[in-house]
């Protein structure tokens, strides 16, 4: 009897077994059944950035709107990561026992989620086809179509530039300059130019014929550039006696094309920018006399209602701004821009600090007599790279680079206006830049320098100098290692802010100088367009002598930095 029982239940077991052998079976067959059918449905929209093949002209040359804007391009969080994941939950749940199918409900949860997300995904296209994502809303830029004796012709008379040297070779390479190979092992294999100082609006409007997002449809635009370029224009009657009407004639027949052009009239030129790459006393003649120095693009009224970028801002004046100059090296990707960095971090540095400059004694406020007078006094400590004569090695990068290179802090006094091109030598190196004015970097790069300055440098006051109550060995030598290894490590971390990368390529990683001043521009656009809006104007808020003021820290009252900003003949305006 117990056998017979025993043999019964045998065979219950094995019935049961055998039931639920066959319900995972049937669902290991309907699953993969289901997989295939729909599997290609699976594969995410093949939408490109790049499908767009039209082109638009843009001056003399022909942009490809692959290069040009991001029209009508959307990024979406694709069903398929779901359903992926969804599959591989139930691979999971399938495989938990062999023998018995435990949670037979969870499965079924599992394909009734699987077969809504395929749902989801049909109707994410169908929402896709109605209607695509525009990633350049708010971000579009229209670029005017200027006639050539404003950009390209000038750079024709290349020869004319400049009473000393032939400037020709400089604007090569899209603006950047010869190429300047890997001498002494100082650079890398490729991204290093010979470029000019004074050759940023060229390397400018080259980078913006890359922009991702232009457009020919100024109605879209969130700001409009104007392709002048000022700094070549002025550059050929500095150094000449030429009449005031003369030096202002391209400037007058510019603001006057403007003014004719329907994009004007949109909100008086309040959305447009400029480009210029000298220093903004160049453009800020403030009397008629031909004995004054530049022109008048700066105080034309239209030019007062456009934002104005320079190399050099004024302090005291509300629509300029001021974005780094350009330096030796242009990556023409992220990679070269990791290598130099990690280069700068084992770069062994043996001098304290260094100086590269020469002496100004016909400027009263002047500190670099003081400044070569203290470095040849700590002559262990700090080397000199004085700049004179016929065989500048100023002039040559290879000896500007290496100086720095091979040092923990570069000093930055100030020379004919507030600032120097060699401060962003000095970040590109990896050596701590030491300011003796605000007015050389503080209040300047607003939108690629960090606001809280000590993070990346010493500030050491002019006076302070120049009344020798100052030792820069001394002080200099006493900043903590550990404060020390964090300035350098900030200033590494800067130099793709800080350079502009080569115009024919594109970074994917980095955001560079070009990228952060047309943030800039827009976030200042974006306010006054609404300040239109609202009938409001900012700019009435605060005394123009204050601008720097109100720019760098918000306020207008009392700042211990007034006595540096003293009007002095320092600056040619």
């Amino acid at each position: 009897m117990c056998k017979s029982i025993r043999r019964k239940l045998m065979d219950n077991s094995i019935t049961t077994r055998s039931r639920n052998k066959f319900w995972f079976l049937f669902f290991v067959l309907f699953v993969s059944w289901y997989l295939l059918v729909y599997r290609v449905d699976w594969f995410p929209l093949s939408i490109s950035r790049h499908q767009v093949n039209s082109t638009v002209s843009l001056g003399s040359d022909s942009i490809s709107e692959t290069n040009l804007h991001k029209e009508n391009v959307s990024v979406i969080p694709y069903a398929n990561d779901v359903i992926k994941d969804d599959e591989k939950s139930v691979y999971n749940t399938l495989s938990a026992d062999n023998d018995t199918i435990e949670d037979f409900e969870g499965l079924q949860k599992e394909l009734e989620s699987l077969l809504q997300t395929q749902d989801d995904e049909r109707n994410l296209k169908k929402g896709l086809d109605r209607k695509e994502v525009d990633f350049c809303k708010g971000r579009y830029v229209y670029v005017h179509d200027l006639p050539s004796r404003f950009n390209d012709d000038l750079l024709k008379q290349c020869k004319l530039l400049n009473k000393w040297s032939d400037m020709c070779h400089y604007f090569e390479n899209k603006g950047l300059g010869s190429r300047l190979g890997n001498p002494q092992r100082l650079f890398l294999s490729s991204g290093w130019f010979e470029t000019h100082q004074f050759s940023l609006e060229v390397i400018f409007h080259n980078r913006m014929k890359q922009y991702e997002c232009l457009t020919n449809d100024s109605s879209k635009a969130a700001a409009i550039f104007v392709p002048f370029y000022s700094g070549l224009d002025i550059a050929r009657f500095l150094w000449d006696k030429y009449n005031v009407s003369v030096r202002d004639s391209d400037s007058r027949d510019l603001v006057k094309w403007l003014r004719g052009k329907p994009e004007w009239s949109v909100m008086g030129g309040k959305d447009h920018f400029l480009v210029s790459g000298r220093i903004t006393w160049d453009f800020r003649r403030a009397f008629d006399e031909d004995s004054g120095w530049g022109n008048k693009l700066m105080f034309l009224p239209e030019s007062q209602n456009m934002t104005m970028i320079t190399i050099e801002s004024s302090p005291w004046h509300r629509n300029d701004f001021a974005i780094p100059y350009p330096t030796y090296f242009h990556p023409s990707n992220d990679n070269e821009i990791i290598q130099w960095q990690n280069k700068m971090r084992r770069q062994k540095r043996r001098a304290l600090f260094c100086f590269a400059g020469a002496p100004r004694p016909n400027m009263e406020d002047s500190i670099r007599s003081e400044i070569m007078e203290q470095c040849n006094a700590s002559r262990r400590k700090c080397k000199l790279l004085e700049c004179k004569n016929d065989k500048n090695k100023c002039m040559k990068p290879v000896h500007i680079m290496k100086l720095f290179q091979n040092s923990i802090f570069c000093l930055q006094p100030s020379g004919d206006s507030f600032t120097r091109r060699s401060t962003f030598d000095s970040i590109l190196a990896g050596c701590i830049p030491v300011f003796f004015s605000p007015g050389s970097a503080y209040v300047q790069y607003l939108w690629h320098l960090p606001k809280d300055y000590t993070t990346y440098s010493v500030f050491i006051p002019e006076d302070d100098v120049k009344q020798k109550k100052s030792n820069i060995d001394k002080i200099l030598s006493q900043i903590p290692a550990k404060k020390v290894s964090a300035m350098r490590e900030a200033v590494i971390k800067l130099i793709p802010k800080v350079i502009y990368n080569d115009p024919r390529s594109r970074l994917k990683k980095f955001q560079d100088a070009f990228d952060l001043t047309i943030k800039g521009v827009l976030d200042r656009v974006e306010t006054l367009r609404k300040e239109l809006r609202e009938g409001r104007n900012s700019s009435t808020d605060f005394d123009e002598e204050n601008s720097w003021k109100y720019y760098t820290f918000g306020i207008t009252g009392e700042h211990e930095w007034d006595n540096f900003f003293r009007r002095t003949d320092r600056v040619r305006y």
